[in-house]
């Protein structure tokens, strides 16, 4: 008797296009995203990228192609915070906990449980968004999409407006999350570093209309990644031609 065939459990994006009106946006887009992967795309500004994240996450409908989901809990975590300004840091956090009919007390305490880990205080919980820092707020916007526990978390640039310590303080709570609980990670970015230091897959998409030209795979895993293999493997792919012509760039000789 054949053995049982075991589907994989992948996020499966395959020959994608959307257009927005007669412009066409993406183009014959195709990859997969396996439960527990990281996978990063990255590219130059208006190449897509946030369109293509937007299709993925349900935000959008599929107009060519097809994009098949099989997580069931999803979480987005914005470039802005996109708080509710009339709730307190505490219930922004818990406000997917209510969603879900999770009693009061029960909501709270678990949002105070994984505010601490993000380094907020209870002091910051009782504050409204508005009397928080950039940094802080952003903090909240990634407490709210882990409360949760989703299996699949969509990142749209969300470390470009921060400074350097928060940025890896936070990158290093995603790749604990990674890592504990096989947590499933697409985001986009145009920080060359950031993709390699947290993904294992890197998708360069080119512009007009956005398209993959090619794929990069990082075998080591993410706990192993030090400074200098992440600063080493970032200017190995910046003397890329491919990332060259991708993004612009000027390459001069000494």
């Amino acid at each position: 008797m054949a053995g049982k065939i075991m589907q994989r459990t992948a996020l499966s994006i395959s020959h994608l296009g959307h257009s927005f009106g007669p412009q066409k946006v993406l183009d014959d887009i195709s990859f997969e995203l396996p439960k527990g992967d990281v996978v990063a795309v990255v590219g130059p500004s208006g190449g897509g990228k946030t369109t293509l994240l937007h299709l993925c996450a349900g935000m959008l409908e599929v107009e060519e192609g097809d994009i098949h989901n099989p997580f069931d809990r999803v979480a987005f975590a914005f470039q802005e915070p996109r708080l509710l300004p009339w709730q307190t840091a505490r219930d922004n956090i818990a406000f997917g906990l209510k969603a879900a009919g999770v009693k009061k007390a029960e909501r709270w305490k678990m949002a105070e449980d994984v505010a601490l880990k993000f380094g907020l205080d209870r002091q910051a919980l009782d504050k409204f968004p508005k009397d928080l820092s950039g940094g802080m707020r952003q903090r909240v916007s990634f407490a709210r999409a882990l409360i949760t526990r989703p299996e699949l978390l969509f990142l749209d640039e969300p470390f470009s407006a921060l400074d350097i310590g928060l940025k890896q303080e936070l990158q290093q709570i995603l790749i604990e999350e990674n890592r504990a609980h096989k947590l499933s990670i697409l985001f986009i970015t145009h920080d060359l570093m950031e993709a390699v230091r947290l993904s294992n897959q890197i998708v360069l998409l080119a512009g007009e209309p956005g398209r993959i030209v090619k794929r990069y795979h990082i075998d080591r895993s993410q706990h192993e990644r030090n400074n200098h293999f992440v600063y080493e493997t970032t200017a190995n792919m910046l003397a890329d031609p491919c990332i060259v012509e991708t993004f612009g760039l000027s390459i001069h000789a000494d």
